[in-house]
């Protein structure tokens, strides 16, 4: 049987951690195949030499950071596979749109829409037909222009993806500020929005303060919800030098990830001798959302180990807890009423673990604190990042060198675009220098970020939508209900490179505005132009493409901001769009003037070797907080939070990536990490819960979300994988389970969607044909 975009005749699902290393020549076949299956071999392999490299272009997909002096070829799999795709030689023919309605391709799967290569002309969905029809540039602007200044602009919804960069996001927002809107929901949203509130609490910065060269000092390290070898796999490398010191790297994760297990370096004489690194020196495989009682645990361990017979030295640093902090006796005396047994029920790891954890921490004299959407995509996701602080603040592990917090970031820009103002919070945003330098008033009103802006979708609020870039509806939650409401927004305009399910499914007037990639060479009136990245240690390096454009109709996403702006806000502001177009160090100079702070001399500073640096006052002790300390966080009630699982069928649902995909975009279906092939429409469950609910492997289950509210939300067929994971908790894929999420279960204070805690209730079908669908 086959099914577009799925070889459900063909899976091979053995379900289990593969036990050979990440890397290795698995990941050079793996990546092999991709270019030959895109027609880019050779290009690619020619951009390879450029890619993370100064004088080169920052990859398009993960926002890992560049080394000063790169390897021969700085790539991984995932971002070679990204680069591949880019440069692919296939193309959507106009004449696929002469043939193809968009109600027949709603059946298409995301790989199967993005596979038939890169978007070539302008496009405008013709309602009578169903099919996207070409449109002129010039047209397709002044269309636009007049639709948007016909809505309340409270009622316009400026989406960007983390890929665009700074430059264009630093004239988008300013765009959408000049129409009146401050919505700008973004991909930070959906990911690390509780860091960028936990963190200013906590210490002051928005971002972390590890730098790269950290890693070779640090005698710990510790890792919490982040599966580097799928995500960030050059993140790999600086690991496995600090294994081979002898580094205790201790990672606390529901699933066991082979990324994360041991490590064979593609580009080193491992590949030769077969040997390889092993890089978590202890790997705890915590309950779902346990993540916060483990870190409790640890802190209560480290307080009773601070009690010692007399003439022993003390466990934590007194000195600094004393000079730079505020909150600790609240939080030591909330620590020391913890009960063990609940700390171990809720982690699901036992009292001796978490001591030998504390042990190992104890003598440490810096250690590292990294960790991803495992911690931030939870009901307590801003908790969990300011008692990772609490923890890093007890033995002092900031502000010295190899010690810090760590969030590892997504897309290759996501950070800095909050940089650079694309927020929908006012108050970090410098509207009142807008104000001075461009001659108008911008709104003072909070925007809506991606949560709200799905609860506007779904209460038909949404007037207009411009997205630039990502995958809008399969990357949200409640997918189902907002596909529904999407379709009556009034106008949706969507910049991209490949075709998408956001584009499939559309507003009632649609626009498909294809833009040039950052891998392209990007020609303007005063030559070749460059542009600017942050990576996510606050290093900000330049980019500049080498490979020729897909098509000669393609415009830079620079230029298609200022033709937009000038169709819709001309004469509102000193902005001059042309000039900018035709120089794009003129914008720089601009994002300067901005932030003086953060990007004086720009344009200098970006071709840095290695990135130039951002100011991180807490890097230095430097506490950037209403009280000018580092503040300790004290949990209130905390085991309540979450009400158990309880029925027979109920779990808690993670959501999880393939080693074969990038956030939406799916190269194939071969999750070679997990040995699943052939299909992503899986569930991930313990034996013992398989057996209980009288289940056997390969059978087809239901799956529920919660439907408290009215909604039925439900993924129907997927197959059941044995797996090892803790009972009572199971994972599938995002973002095919993202149908399962209610809009409004998300990240208290962040409204970052809780994807990594989701319950869940799980019913066996009456046929167990593994075909069904």
């Amino acid at each position: 049987m086959r099914i577009r975009g799925y070889r459900l005749g063909k899976d091979r699902i053995r379900g289990r951690p593969n036990r050979r290393a990440a890397g290795s020549w698995a990941a050079l076949r793996e990546l092999a195949g991709t270019l030959l299956r895109e027609k880019s071999f050779l290009r690619s392999a020619y951009a390879f030499f450029k890619q993370n490299k100064p004088g080169g272009f920052a990859c398009v997909a993960c926002a890992w950071t560049k080394p000063e002096k790169p390897q021969t070829v700085e790539i991984c799999e995932s971002g070679g596979k990204a680069t591949g795709w880019e440069l692919t030689r296939k193309r959507v023919p106009l004449e696929f749109f002469a043939t193809h309605r968009m109600s027949g391709l709603e059946t298409w799967s995301d790989h199967a829409l993005e596979n038939l290569g890169r978007l070539t002309h302008p496009l405008k969905w013709d309602a009578a037909t169903d099919r996207y029809l070409p449109v002129a540039w010039d047209e397709a602007f002044s269309m636009i222009g007049r639709e948007l200044r016909s809505c309340d602009p409270k009622a316009i919804v400026f989406y960007m993806c983390g890929h665009a960069a700074l430059e264009t996001a630093y004239m988008y927002q300013l765009f959408g500020r000049i129409v009146g809107s401050n919505n700008f929901p973004n991909s930070s949203n959906m990911c690390h929005e509780s860091t960028s509130v936990a963190l200013p609490q906590a210490i002051g910065v928005p971002v972390g303060t590890v730098i790269l060269e950290d890693f070779d000092k640090a005698d710990c390290i510790f890792f919490f919800g982040q599966n580097t070898g799928t995500n960030s796999p050059r993140f790999l490398n600086p690991l496995q030098q600090a294994s081979r010191r002898g580094v205790p790297i201790i990672t606390f994760n529901p699933i066991r990830e082979p990324g994360l297990g041991r490590f064979r370096n593609p580009q080193s004489p491992q590949m030769a001798t077969g040997a390889s690194t092993p890089i978590s020196s202890q790997y705890y495989q915590v309950r779902v959302g346990g993540d916060a009682a483990a870190i409790l645990g640890i802190c209560k361990a480290l307080l009773e180990m601070d009690e010692p017979a007399v003439g022993q030295a003390p466990v934590l640093d007194h000195e600094f807890i004393r000079e730079h902090t505020s909150g600790y006796e609240e939080f030591a005396s909330v620590v020391r009423e913890l009960d063990w047994q609940e700390i171990e029920r809720r982690s699901g790891l036992a009292r001796k673990e978490l001591e030998v954890v504390a042990d190992i921490y104890a003598r440490s004299n810096a250690t590292i604190f990294c960790y991803g959407m495992g911690l931030t995509q939870h009901p307590a996701g801003v908790e969990n990042v300011r008692l990772l602080c609490n923890l890093m603040f007890l033995r002092g592990n900031i502000g010295k060198p190899g010690a810090g917090i760590c969030p590892v970031r997504g897309h290759s820009n996501i950070q800095g675009q909050r940089t650079v103002g694309l927020a929908e919070k006012p108050e970090l945003v410098p509207l009142d220098t807008y104000a001075r330098l461009y001659g108008f008033e911008p709104p003072r009103d909070k925007g809506m970020n991606t949560v709200e802006t799905c609860e506007a979708i779904l209460q038909r609020r949404v007037h207009a939508f411009i997205g630039f870039g990502g995958n809008f509806v399969r990357a949200v939650p409640d997918t189902a209900a907002v596909e529904r409401a999407w379709r009556d927004i009034g106008l949706t305009v969507q910049v991209a490179t490949k075709l998408n399910r956001s584009h499939i499914v559309h507003g009632k007037q649609a626009y498909l505005l294809p833009c040039l990639g950052r891998i392209e060479r990007d020609e303007q009136a005063t030559g070749a132009q460059a542009v600017a990245v942050e990576d996510a240690t606050g290093c900000v390096h330049a980019s500049i493409g080498h490979a020729e454009p897909t098509s000669p109709d393609l415009l830079s996403e620079p230029k298609i901001v200022a033709e937009l702006a000038k169709a819709t806000v001309a004469g509102k502001s000193s902005v001059d769009w042309d000039g900018w177009v035709a120089d794009y160090s003129r914008i720089r100079e601009a994002i300067a003037h901005t932030h003086p702070e953060i990007f004086h001399d720009f344009n200098k500073h970006m071709w840095t070797p290695g990135g130039h640096h951002r100011p991180l006052p807490a890097r230095v002790r430097d506490w950037r907080t209403p009280n000018r300390k580092a503040n300790f966080h004290v949990p209130k009630d905390f085991f309540e939070q979450h009400e158990e699982v309880r029925s027979e069928d109920a779990f808690d649902l993670i959501t999880l990536r393939s080693n074969d995909q990038f956030n939406t975009t799916i190269y194939g279906f071969k999750d070679r990490y997990r040995e699943i092939f052939g299909t992503r429409h899986v569930l991930l469950m313990n034996p013992n819960d398989i057996d209980r609910l009288g289940l056997r492997a390969t059978d087809r289950v239901d799956a529920y979300g919660d439907d408290s509210d009215g909604s039925h939300r439900a993924v129907m067929g997927l197959q059941v994988v044995p797996y090892n994971i803790p009972e009572r908790c199971c994972a599938g894929y995002y973002p095919e389970c993202n149908a399962l999420i209610p809009w409004w279960h998300h990240a208290k204070d962040s409204k970052t969607p809780a994807a990594k805690l989701v319950r869940i209730r799980i019913r066996s079908r009456p046929l167990r044909n593994r075909f069904e669908r």
